[in-house]
């Protein structure tokens, strides 16, 4: 079959955050996603918690190569208490929009059905804020969104989530080299092999599995009986961004000039996105059988781009 790029919604939120402080000059999400690294593996945390991305990773450990490769900079403040880590947004905002991450998706109350915790990372990108509110462009389909202060303090904080330092935000984004998309792409692929091959001490949780043992673990897991919290993750958030993720890769790696890597990430788009509908109605012995066929693809793509490389 032909691949075919996907154009639409979906959870990008630190890639949709990046593209709009890069402005007139930002590549496409599909491209900061690719630099980022997002799409090169797949980790079970700790045996239990699945994302298609890459077994030790998350979004920070991405973020400086990424700009890096695209031809950027900012400047990282984080830290400190929370009055002052508003004193630190005010003042930045003098000079514009801020990037604003990790924070708790659950405290954001504009999102609908959020109430408190969710354990659930999101980035935004800040306009403005004052001691009572702040309005903000949410990624996730929230255009100046405003949002009680005592409310966005908390998401910022971060002290739920599994990663990042509380109070995170960037600054003074600068273009430093002209790179084109298909430059940034290229000079993501050695990132990529290193993430496939899950090489080093990644302080992962004991447990942990990544690429094609976590597959398989996964898949035993839904089959012996899905529980209804790991079924609403996969569900609402995994399966769709890994997807994406994938697709994107297929895209970005064809353009590049990778056409047995690109195969490769088709079909671990096109394995990950047939989960969804079989989850969603029950039929887990059919996802199941998704995730034992996708096993075996990560140590394809990670030779596939070695060779090429």
């Amino acid at each position: 079959m032909t691949h075919f790029s996907y154009t639409g919604s979906g959870p990008y939120c630190y890639a949709n955050s990046f593209a709009m402080m890069f402005g007139a000059s930002a590549p496409s999400t599909a491209v900061i996603e690719i630099a980022i690294g997002s799409p090169f593996g797949m980790q079970l945390i700790g045996g239990t918690l699945p994302f298609f991305d890459p077994y030790g990773w998350d979004p920070e450990k991405g973020f400086e190569d990424a700009l890096s490769s695209l031809g950027w900079t900012s400047t990282v403040t984080q830290g400190g208490d929370a009055e002052e880590a508003l004193a630190r947004l005010k003042a930045a905002l003098a000079g514009g929009p801020v990037w604003i991450g990790p924070v708790e998706m659950g405290h954001l109350r504009h999102q609908p059905g959020m109430r408190g915790p969710i354990e659930a990372d999101h980035y935004v990108v800040v306009l403005e804020a004052n001691d009572e509110r702040v309005v903000m462009h949410d990624p996730q389909g929230y255009p100046y969104a405003s949002l009680p202060i005592a409310d966005f303090m908390a998401a910022w904080s971060a002290s739920t989530l599994i990663y990042g330092t509380p109070y995170t935000m960037r600054t003074a984004f600068r273009r430093v080299a002209d790179v084109s998309e298909v430059e940034t792409i290229r000079a993501s692929v050695p990132a990529a092999i290193r993430w496939l091959s899950m090489e080093g001490d990644l302080g992962m949780p004991a447990g942990s599995l990544g690429n094609g043992a976590a597959a398989e673990a996964l898949a035993a897991r839904i089959e012996a009986g899905c529980d209804e919290e790991l079924r609403g993750h996969m569900i609402h958030f995994a399966v769709r961004v890994g997807a994406r993720r994938a697709t994107d890769a297929a895209t970005c790696l064809a353009r590049a000039g990778y056409a047995e890597a690109a195969q490769i990430a088709d079909r671990q788009a096109r394995l990950i996105g047939a989960m969804q509908y079989p989850l969603v109605v029950g039929k887990d012995a059919v996802a199941a059988t998704a995730l034992r066929d996708l096993a075996p693809t990560y140590d394809m793509l990670r030779t596939a781009l070695h060779h090429q490389s």
